[in-house]
């Protein structure tokens, strides 16, 4: 065995004799003047970035605070919200730092300092590593308001260092981002451009996509200016419709983030909520299929309600509805609006409504839904939580049937997330709130608006059949193939069309109202933009006619939602100590506070002029 340990060594010193000086010498070089990786590379990897510590975002920033916030769901995956709900504790999400931003302005630097002829023909691969780098950084500023951008990252390209960056206001970051987002559209338009091809993982070398992608950002911007600034609002969506490069307008200009076909989302259980009352209420009213992917499915198929039927147990009243019985009093079939739509219900919001014994058919389903049938006990749901197959896919799904009955499960089911980091559907809303609000565009309203819910119905059911949902094709619970396949929550034919004759989607009465509650329901499906149109939007609104916001009781008491999260307060060993201080004075935030009253009423700049939440819209 020893000879087998020499070998090794003597390959080794073989290769150090028959090595030149001159190559032992290049092999020894300083990193930094060691040849670069592609440039293609490094956008790859700029892109990869976009999409970060995903658990966070979903368990702490979504689940916890945004969508109860927001009256999608329950701040709670097992019951109702309590007063608790409006207390800021652990916080995440996205940061530009170290990884991202750092990457972004090392591309642009390399690509500055080519030849002339090699620097102009990569000129649109620089132009995208400012929308790369913009968007999380607009849900940073929408959640903590100042940050380091236009100074971020300097450390590689000062002398000395610039270790210690200012923060930017948000007024100036909107500012900045413009100017940056004008460029970059031009520069992605220009001809004879290097093929960037399948490192571009969004859009495969499309800079033309790229374009369209930038003119949404600036519509974001346009939108959280616009009770701030309504004028320049106006015309940044007025260069956008006009703009040569033109906007977002089909699903295939969708911005779609994949990791790779092994990232399946985040790795823990984010614990979503139940989903809202109203809102569920809402939509299968309306039937809106993007119900079905929104949430999830609750236990109570024809075999589970006629298990209760066999245990002689009480059947929830919102189920019971809807069931029909034979003579014998068995399950025959549903009424109303049938499969799939009587498989979903919401809970109140309220946290004084978990303590009324009218809502124990909510709040008490671990001993209302239990039956015992042959000795076997099971407990189901009646309730919708929000789908977390939307978030992450890597689980296994059974599905309910009765005590003691088969075993059907969705195993190994593990298909690659699409994560919705901007759409046609959020592109068009857009333009529909503001030719309501007077821009001068053209096309109407109701065309804009019907474009929007249209893409949003179809970008959903394709993630839902992408993430493969476990009832998409077919509930195989059911046995006879006509209810299986009635119990399918994948799009059905004439279902879009059905939607938009719906009176909540006629624009000529509370129109305003109405493209943001549909803006609320796009952007359920997405990481960021629902807090922020909720905040600027101030829907769901109170005694709405079209979709009502829950009074938030405590006590009799209405709570006070925060409308920014929580910053931390500096360390004074903090290097960048004096302009984080400086940056928090300048927006009057006090910090290490979460007192809902202080979240509330110290609000980042684009929110300043906000309505309060259920007010409506302001214009």
């Amino acid at each position: 065995m020893k000879y087998i340990y020499k070998l090794p060594l003597i390959l080794m010193a073989v290769l150090v004799v028959s090595c030149s000086k001159d190559e032992f010498a290049e092999l020894n070089t300083n990193p930094s003047e060691v040849a670069q990786p592609d440039i293609r590379f490094s956008v790859a990897e700029a892109i990869h970035e976009m999409y970060r510590d995903d658990y966070t975002i979903w368990f702490y920033n979504n689940f916890k605070y945004a969508y109860p916030w927001s009256q999608l769901t329950t701040a709670s995956s097992a019951g109702g919200n309590s007063e608790t709900m409006v207390e800021m504790e652990n916080a995440g999400g996205q940061s530009l730092y170290p990884r991202l931003y750092a990457n972004t302005r090392d591309v642009r630097a390399r690509i500055e300092a080519m030849e002339e002829d090699e620097k102009q023909a990569r000129k649109a691969i620089s132009a995208m590593t400012f929308a790369i780098q913009i968007q999380p950084a607009l849900t940073i500023t929408d959640n903590y308001g100042a940050m380091v951008y236009t100074q971020g990252a300097m450390g590689a390209y000062t002398s000395p260092p610039l270790i210690t960056p200012e923060y930017d206001l948000q007024e100036q970051l909107f500012d900045t981002w413009l100017e940056e987002l004008d460029g970059a559209i031009e520069d992605l338009s220009a001809a004879n451009q290097f093929k960037i091809g399948g490192q571009d993982i969004i859009y495969n070398g499309d800079y033309g996509k790229w374009a369209k992608f930038c003119n949404l950002l600036k519509l974001k911007i346009a939108a959280r200016l616009v009770n701030q600034n309504q004028a320049k609002a106006f015309k940044i969506v007025e260069e956008v419709v006009n703009s040569p490069a033109g906007y977002m307008n089909d699903l295939s200009d969708d911005f779609i983030y994949h990791r790779g076909i092994k990232y399946y989302g985040t790795g823990n259980g984010t614990q979503p909520g139940i989903g809202s009352k109203n809102l569920i209420d809402f939509m299968v009213a309306n039937k809106d299929p993007r119900v079905k992917v929104l949430f999830n499915k609750n236990e109570f198929n024809g075999e589970v309600v006629q298990a209760f039927i066999d245990a002689g147990k009480e059947l929830p009243p919102y189920v019971e509805q809807y069931v029909e019985k034979d003579l014998l009093g068995n399950f025959a079939g549903w009424s109303g609006p049938g499969e799939p739509w009587v498989r979903y219900h919401g809970v109140p919001l309220s946290p004084d409504a978990t303590f009324e014994a009218s809502n124990d058919i909510y709040f008490k389903q671990d001993i209302r839904n239990k039956i015992t049938i042959d000795g076997v006990e099971k407990t189901y749901s009646s309730t919708s939580n929000f789908a977390e197959r939307v978030v992450r896919t890597g689980y296994n799904h059974t599905y309910p049937t009765k005590p003691g009955g088969r075993l059907i499960e969705l195993k190994d089911n593990y298909p690659p997330v699409d994560v919705i980091l901007g759409s046609s559907a959020e592109t068009n809303l857009y333009l529909a709130e503001f030719k309501l609000l007077g821009a001068n565009i053209s096309g109407s309203a109701q065309d804009y608006f019907n474009k929007g819910v249209e893409l949003s119905v179809l970008r959903m059911d394709k993630m839902a059949q992408n993430h493969r949902f476990p009832y998409y094709d077919k509930d195989p619970v059911y046995i006879e193939e006509g209810e299986a396949a009635a119990g399918a929550t994948k799009l059905q034919a004439g279902e879009l069309a059905a939607l938009l004759t719906q009176p909540a989607y006629d624009l000529s009465v509370d129109g305003l109202e109405k493209v943001y509650i549909q803006q609320v329901i796009n952007f359920a499906a997405t990481p960021g933009d629902l807090w922020t149109t909720t905040r600027r939007s101030g829907v769901p609104a109170v005694n709405s006619d079209v979709l009502p916001r829950e009074a938030m009781l405590a006590s009799g008491t209405e709570l006070t939602i925060p409308r920014r999260l929580l910053i931390n307060a500096p360390s004074k060993d903090n290097k960048n100590y004096e302009n984080y201080v400086k940056a928090l004075e300048a927006q009057g935030f006090t910090t290490g506070d979460n007192t809902p009253s202080v979240l509330n009423t110290e609000r980042i700049w684009f929110d300043l002029q906000n309505p309060q939440y259920g007010e409506g819209p302001k214009n």
